[in-house]
């Protein structure tokens, strides 16, 4: 891969080690002949921030990194993540990781996984990006919502629930899990859509293709729903508006080292079994 020369840092402070953490890896940087370094917050990136940059660190939690995305992809640029939160998924190296091996990432030994993003129009010119889910819910939390689904036009089915996760195959593993969804290999192009406490049983997540358009509006009683975009930023619904959902054209790229491994990730995050081992 090409070495990185121009490197943007997004830090979140609010997490303990991250400013002296990002002081270590931006010296690493400056002493591997990266030219060009800029940090900034975690909240609220600038438009443009990106523009110009061959990367993206991101240290901090998901969240974070998830705060970055559209800007992220709109430069189309990949991003490294250092986690320096509770779970990570996406953020993909350790501190300890990160201060091991951040001299050979910029340097290109490294590779860059392709990741689907959710396209979501909720109006005219009101169009935005998601790496893990778009949540359609009642504006006023714990009110049941009836939902109007189609796909390609197609009615798919009128749901009356607690709200829909449509969910990319990263996301697979967040809310649309905790909502009874399946977990989906990150490499595939599909989108998962997955009600929440369905008031019909045999409403469960269904599986569209990459070029599959999904349309849902409000069909009920409801005046206003709320659309979340990666649980980063809400959008309000008028009742009657149809809100889209397609796969974008743009990805996402995250830097991985050259040994990472999906499944590895998987068993450490869910703590699934590691394996046989032979008795004696």
């Amino acid at each position: 891969m090409p070495p990185i020369r121009r490197l943007a840092f997004v830090i979140n402070t609010e997490k303990n080690g991250s400013a002296k953490l990002a002081r270590e890896l931006i010296a690493i940087a400056r002493t591997v002949g990266v030219r060009r370094i800029k940090s900034h917050g975690a909240r609220k990136l600038p438009r443009g921030y990106f523009k110009g940059c061959d990367a993206g660190c991101i240290i901090g939690g998901d969240g974070t990194l998830l705060g970055a995305v559209r800007e992220a992809a709109t430069a189309g640029i990949p991003l490294i993540g250092v986690n320096q939160g509770s779970l990570g998924y996406l953020t993909s190296f350790s501190p300890d990781e990160a201060r091991a091996c951040f001299g050979e990432v910029l340097q290109g030994r490294y590779r860059v996984a392709q990741r689907t993003l959710l396209e979501c129009r909720t109006g005219p010119g009101r169009r935005d990006l998601a790496l893990n889910d778009v949540l359609i819910k009642a504006e006023v939390n714990s009110q049941l919502v009836r939902l109007e689904v189609r796909a390609d036009g197609e009615l798919v089915t009128d749901y009356l629930c607690d709200g829909l996760v449509l969910s990319t195959p990263t996301g697979s593993t967040a809310y649309n899990l905790s909502a009874g969804g399946p977990i989906l290999h990150p490499a595939t192009r599909v989108i998962a859509m997955t009600p929440i406490c369905p008031h019909t049983l045999s409403n469960r997540t269904i599986v569209f293709e990459d070029s599959v358009k999904l349309s849902v509006r409000s069909s009920g009683t409801g005046s206003r729903l709320l659309v979340a975009l990666d649980g980063q930023r809400n959008r309000e619904v008028v009742k009657g508006s149809t809100i889209t959902v397609t796969i974008a054209k743009r990805r996402l790229g995250l830097v991985q080292r050259r040994d990472y491994s999906h499944f590895g990730v998987m068993r450490a995050k869910l703590k699934w079994s590691g394996g046989l081992t032979d008795k004696k």
